[in-house]
């Protein structure tokens, strides 16, 4: 079977994704062509999207089977009261390795005291300022979905205790899973960093508020490259001021690029990073797009369809 893949997500990135997605069609077989313009939406088969692309209104693409997301977030899109189509979110291999990657990263960049041998080249021999083994800190994931369980694999097999908390329960060797609010409070009264992998929903938006950062030993880490809501960036100052919180690194943010006036980029606990923590990236991304079509015109279910109801 013929089919048109219109490529809507932007042509900033049309150069970088074109080749990777031609050959990810051939490599399986596929009588796919590729386009960047729709003249006519009624003849399109697949919409490769990207939030800020070229389609925000769906209800011309008659034709079309699937919405293919480049994101692994789908909370700008999956609200569009146009959007009739099934809705695929990106799961990809590399992704994910590069998000356990960076969380892995500054989970030990803290673990370690990474930052204060950096900035303290004075002259001073500070001998006996020895960090806790893993073994001894004890590391929270909150969100289980394909990028925190990887996380908290990888910590775990770091010898931290994982501590693991999503909204449904789930099951995960090795990792002390927990679920609910109970869940949630015992997690966050244990944990001495907290990473957050949530997907942004109406029930997780300011999920870390005051009273459940509280909740947290004094002096604890935050480090977010999940969704910037998920933070009540109001209440983080506060209990960065106060020390209830001894650092927070932040990857995403309620307005990208964190505009230059805003109180995280001067703030001495807060370390901002542009959010790079899990990037998409062409060559691996298109055989995951790829493989859905196939499976799509094969007559396969198509893998990581969003739930409209949960909202991912």
């Amino acid at each position: 079977m013929t089919a048109t893949a219109y490529f809507a997500a932007g042509p900033a990135r049309w150069d970088a994704y074109r080749p990777h997605l031609e050959q990810a069609f051939a490599e399986l077989g596929l009588d796919v062509s590729l386009v960047n313009t729709a003249p006519d939406p009624a003849a399109i088969d697949y919409i490769i999207f990207a939030p800020g692309g070229d389609v925000e209104d769906f209800s011309p693409f008659t034709r079309t089977r699937a919405v293919l997301n480049l994101w692994a977030g789908v909370e700008r899109i999956v609200g569009n009261p146009t959007l009739t189509q099934p809705l695929c979110r990106m799961v990809d291999p590399a992704l994910t390795d590069g998000m356990v990657e960076w969380v892995t990263g500054h989970v030990l960049r803290h673990h370690l005291g990474i930052d204060g041998h950096i900035l303290r080249q004075d002259g001073v021999w500070r001998a006996g300022e020895v960090p806790p083994l893993a073994r001894e800190r004890p590391v929270a994931i909150l969100g289980l979905g394909e990028l925190g369980r990887a996380s908290a694999e990888a910590l775990a097999r770091l010898n931290f205790p994982v501590l693991g908390w999503s909204r449904s329960a789930r099951t995960i060797e090795g990792i002390d899973c927990h679920s609910g609010d109970a869940g949630l409070e015992a997690v966050l009264r244990r944990a001495a960093i907290v990473v957050t992998l949530l997907p942004l929903t109406p029930d997780t938006e300011n999920l870390l508020n005051a009273t459940r950062l509280a909740w947290m030993p004094r002096g604890a880490v935050i480090i977010n490259p999940g969704r910037g809501p998920i933070i009540d960036d109001e209440a983080l100052l506060a209990a960065l001021d106060s020390g209830q919180i001894g650092h927070a690194t932040l990857d995403v943010f309620r307005v990208e690029p964190l505009p230059a006036g805003h109180p995280f980029w001067a703030h001495p606990r807060v370390t901002v990073t542009p959010h790079i923590a899990a990037e998409t990236r062409p060559p691996s991304a298109s055989r995951v797009i790829a493989e859905n079509i196939r499976r799509d015109l094969a007559g396969e279910p198509l893998l990581h369809r969003v739930d409209r109801d949960r909202g991912y």
